[in-house]
């Protein structure tokens, strides 16, 4: 494991020792898991980001599904006769 030292401001510094008080946990082991959380949400950002500029360019080359197509198949879900996908 490494050491990074970091400042924190008052408004921020003082809330964390209440919680890590309040939570009976360190303040390292807060701040470790909102860094994280933080990761894994720009983690996740990032792969959605991947995704449009993927369906963009599907769009571009023509590649696309008729509104029709897409809220028919919508509609028939919770339905006896769910339709399949449109391509």
């Amino acid at each position: 494991m490494s050491i990074t030292s970091i400042r924190l401001a008052d408004d921020i510094e003082k809330p964390l020792e209440s919680l890590a008080s309040k939570l009976d946990r360190s303040k390292n082991y807060l701040i470790n898991q909102a860094i994280k959380e933080f990761l894994a949400r720009q983690s996740l950002e990032d792969s959605r980001w991947s995704d449009t500029l993927e369906a963009l360019e599907s769009i571009k080359s023509g590649k696309s599904v008729a509104e029709a197509d897409v809220n028919a198949w919508l509609n028939s879900w919770g339905t006896g006769e769910r339709k399949e996908p449109p391509k």
